[in-house]
């Protein structure tokens, strides 16, 4: 008999230029997961950093046999950065959280539980601590995404999910579509759910996103969800004879 070494947890962070915060989330995410006494593995996804990045990354994976690294060539953006963690990816739950640390590890039990009754759990923000601009882009964003994309998702900009891994299979990715992933997923039958998380201030690295990245260039990526979503085939067969 084959004995199955998977994970239980594959926790998928995708990264650019964030080296003085990559020590201190692994150390964070280690002490959760050992509290909650499942296995797991950690994969960060180096999305082209032109920092220090990969060198901590590599640091940490010399005392950590769990972490993984997956290193791009070169910023390919953040969709094609969480696809190659889940085609990495061997846990049975799959969670995605920013490296920025502003998304608490402590939250994932929190995930864990809710994801035995949903196939998504998306993290939801209730408290920001960011700039007041960052928050009102925020609210105009997600008011727009659910507006066009005719879903509920309150705060889809938020990282922190959980996913079943065999959902993420029916994920059909191009470039933009990390800000819809609920809604995909919800096109194609599963069921999503929303819990109350923290977001924490940063403390180190800055922001990657402003009003023109969040808004305007995620516009043309609405427009194409919202086609997909009302050109989706949906039939019933009520007999089929041979």
């Amino acid at each position: 008999m084959i004995k199955n070494n998977n994970p239980y947890i594959s926790i998928v962070i995708p990264l650019y230029n964030e080296e003085e915060n990559l020590l201190p989330i692994t150390v964070l995410v280690k002490k959760t997961m050992v509290k909650i006494g499942k296995s797991y593995e950690l994969i960060f996804v180096d999305d082209g950093c032109i920092d220090g990045s990969y060198s901590v990354l590599r640091e940490i994976s010399m005392d950590n046999s769990n972490v993984k690294i997956i290193r791009f060539r070169r910023n390919y953006g953040q969709t094609a950065a969480f696809d190659a963690g889940f085609k990495a990816a061997r846990g049975d739950v799959v969670i995605t959280m920013d490296a920025d640390m502003q998304n608490d590890p402590k939250d994932i039990p929190a995930l864990l539980e809710k994801i035995e009754e949903y196939d998504v759990v998306c993290g939801w923000r209730f408290k920001r601590n960011d700039p007041f601009i960052k928050r009102i882009s925020s609210k105009i964003a997600n008011y727009v995404r659910n507006k066009l994309s005719k879903d509920i998702i309150i705060d889809t900009g938020c990282s922190l999910k959980a996913y079943r891994r065999d959902c993420l299979n029916r994920l059909k990715l191009f470039d933009g579509m990390h800000r819809f992933f609920p809604t995909l997923l919800r096109m194609e039958g599963f069921s999503v759910a929303e819990i109350k998380v923290n977001h924490l201030p940063r403390r180190y690295g800055k922001t990657k996103y402003n009003i023109r990245n969040r808004i305007f260039r995620s516009f043309i990526d609405l427009l194409a969800v919202r086609w997909m979503r009302e050109r989706r085939l949906d039939y019933e067969i009520i007999e089929e004879d041979r």
